[in-house]
């Protein structure tokens, strides 16, 4: 038997770069375990032994699973979505299941072989999907929803399968009585672990917490959750299964968020090292000699589960776009799937012919699984005809209501930032036209009479739909750069003078946003920093005229559009006269300003200010006097009203900042 210290460092070191390069290539981390697993298990390199030492880091790897599931189970959650979860998730399983001993007694394996095939078929990826739809923010829409309730349920049956498995093994003629006996155990453990637990868990982890000390309370979750799987093992049950129950047990905690901050490092690396080990099962060459079964295989698993979610979805009231969309989502496999596989291999309750064909297809399918999400949006509307006349009508409503609206703001996302910036734009008496993808948030604020309707920003048609064209700003208030690149773009081509504002988390993508065109990039982590800055500096007795002028200069430093625009204590009261304004002017063919400098236009002398040049997707905060102004750029201009019209008729029309001055100011 190899090593272990041998086993865990090939595994750590193909760890390592396995997520590199799934990060450098942006495809989930675990893809690329399965793919190493199959690069250097015993079937092709040979690095990693198919031996004792190998299947107890795999079952370490399950342990942690089983244990983050039973963090997350929420009976509240769970009551919430009883219709989708029970209803939508259970006949999914249970059809998936028939259709597996169906198949498995036609080819003469075995009903409990059955099972096995169809529990595993049945499981889709929920790090795959639930990752692929917050990253599409499609988590609160209609198939969102139904495809986290079917993923609910999946992992939830994963727990009664893994109770029968031993019992499938074991050599009785008495199989129902074996069956019974494994869940009786099962709901004696849960009794009593549950029962009794519940009255231990929170005493014992308040004791632990007290001490103050992270590794005491590290150590003392691997405590719980490895003593709980040794005791479920030792009933004759799984270890998965008491790893299970003890998240069970500290979700009810106020402890659990904490635990699962804690326990995410371990879970992960020891989730890779299991895929890794589900990789190496795979013998490539005899996948090879079967390439035909392997293909139609593949082929019936992604067809078949998705007709059958897409019926269920239809007989659960959804229409055929959302139907299409949560059959093409859970068509593929998940990594249940592979537990499921790994451990019927454990027990050889399935050939190891067939468990080859099966893990092959799985495998394939699970590869193609973010790739069939990625073209759903492209395939519903080729397949479904009526895709385009709901689309229509979202249009046409987005339309009605921003039909009289000019020099209107448009707000993408009506979460809690958006719904405070259409708070301030309503005190200030400005339109503005919201949208968002939460239909039930879109259903709640429409009721209470705001401006919002249900669209996705980051389509060219909903930006127009929504008056991009009459539209005086733009502001993407989610974090998202994705999706706000994509905005950027159409309102780029459509409107390229128009001032866009995005939101971000951190600094880190705030060239690439300016790059595209935004106006400016307003990053959480800075402000959150400033107003930590001023509490603190408050606190520490530095007066407040002092606080306010520190950061009224962190963000002149910052934001080159809000410059002069911050009042501080010493200040005699508010702006009076003419409100300071920004501008943005887009210089058509034959204006005057074009093939001339900023100094030769003497735009100072009138005065505003230019503080950027926007030209070919390339953003100049800034620019000096000898600046060359170009056809197509977009100009930014700051100062009060009539000095922007005066400064306007110079870059279009070309005529001296002296005559501009004794123009008429507008009304």
């Amino acid at each position: 038997m190899t090593a272990p210290l041998d086993i865990a460092l090939v595994l750590l070191a193909t760890a390592v770069v396995v997520v590199v390069a799934c990060r450098l290539l942006k495809l989930p981390p675990l893809v690329g375990y399965l793919v190493v697993g199959l690069a250097i298990g015993p079937h092709a390199l040979g690095w990693l032994p198919d031996d004792e030492g190998t299947r107890h880091l795999a079952e370490f790897g399950i342990v942690f699973l089983m244990f983050s599931i039973g963090l997350e189970f929420s009976l509240s959650k769970l009551v919430a979505m009883r219709h989708l979860v029970f209803g939508l998730g259970g006949l999914q399983v249970l059809i998936a299941l028939a259709a597996g001993v169906g198949v498995s007694v036609a080819v003469g394996i075995g009903w409990k072989a059955g099972i096995v095939l169809g529990g595993a078929v049945a499981m889709s990826s929920t790090a795959i999907l639930g990752k692929m739809l917050a990253e599409r923010l499609e988590l609160g829409s209609l198939h969102g929803r139904q495809i986290m309730g079917v993923l609910l349920f999946q992992d939830l049956a994963v727990v009664p399968l893994l109770i029968v498995l031993p019992a499938f093994a074991a050599p009785s003629a008495n199989l129902g009585a074996d069956l019974g006996l494994a869940f009786l155990k099962a709901a004696v453990v849960l009794v009593l672990l549950l029962g009794v637990g519940q009255r231990l868990v929170r005493p014992w982890f308040h004791l632990v917490a007290a001490q103050k000390s992270a590794e005491l309370f590290v150590l003392n979750v691997l405590l719980f959750t490895l003593l709980l799987a040794w005791l479920t093992e030792t009933a004759g049950l799984s270890l998965a299964l008491g790893a299970f129950l003890a998240g069970m047990l500290i979700s009810e905690t106020e402890y659990r968020l904490q635990v699962e901050d804690d326990i995410k490092p371990f879970r992960d690396v020891l989730l890779g090292l299991f895929f890794i080990t589900v990789g190496a099962l795979l013998d490539l060459r005899l996948v090879v000699q079967h390439w035909v079964v392997v293909s139609i295989l593949v082929v019936a698993f992604l067809v078949l589960k998705a007709v059958a979610a897409a019926g269920l979805s239809r007989l659960f009231g959804a229409d055929a776009g959302v139907a299409v969309r949560v059959g093409l989502a859970l068509a593929g496999a998940g990594e249940f799937g592979f537990v499921l596989v790994a451990r019927s291999r454990e027990l050889d309750i399935v050939p190891a012919a067939t468990l080859q064909v099966v893990l092959a297809a799985l495998l394939i399918s699970m590869l193609a699984s973010p790739f069939i999400v990625q073209a759903t949006d492209g395939l519903v509307r080729r397949w479904v005809r009526s895709e385009w006349m709901r689309r229509a009508m979202a249009l046409h409503e987005i339309a009605v209501r921003t039909m009289g609206n000019e020099g209107h703001v448009i707000i993408c996302g009506y979460g809690r930032s958006g719904q405070n910036l259409a708070r301030l734009l309503e005190q200030e008496s400005l339109q503005f036209i919201a949208l968002d993808l939460d239909p039930q948030r879109v259903r709640e604020a429409a009721i209470a009479g705001e401006s919002v309707v249900f669209g996705d920003a980051a389509r060219r048609e909903v930006l127009l739909a929504a008056g991009l064209v009459r539209a005086a700003a733009l502001v993407i208030s989610y974090a998202d750069t994705t999706s706000a690149l994509r905005i950027l773009a159409h309102a780029r081509e459509v409107r390229p003078d128009l001032p866009v504002i995005v939101r971000t988390v951190d600094d880190a993508d705030i060239e690439r946003l300016q790059a595209a065109g935004a106006a400016e990039v307003v990053a959480e982590i800075m402000e959150g920093s400033l107003m930590l800055a001023s509490h603190a500096l408050m606190l520490l007795g530095v007066p407040l005229h002092r606080v306010l002028r520190r950061i009224r200069g962190a963000r002149e430093q910052r934001y080159s559009l809000f410059r002069g625009f911050f009042p501080g204590a010493t200040d005699e009261g508010e702006e009076v006269g003419e409100p300071i304004r920004l501008h943005s002017v887009l210089l058509p063919p034959g204006a005057g300003a074009v093939g001339r400098t900023l100094a030769e236009l003497g735009l100072d002398a009138i005065p505003v200010d230019v503080t950027a040049i926007r030209r070919r997707n390339i953003r100049s905060l800034d620019p000096t006097p000898d600046a060359l102004l170009s056809e197509g750029d977009v100009v930014v201009l700051r100062g009060r009203e009539s000095e922007l019209a005066a400064a306007e008729m110079v870059l279009l029309q070309g005529v001296s900042s002296g005559r501009s001055r004794s123009a008429p100011e507008p009304a």
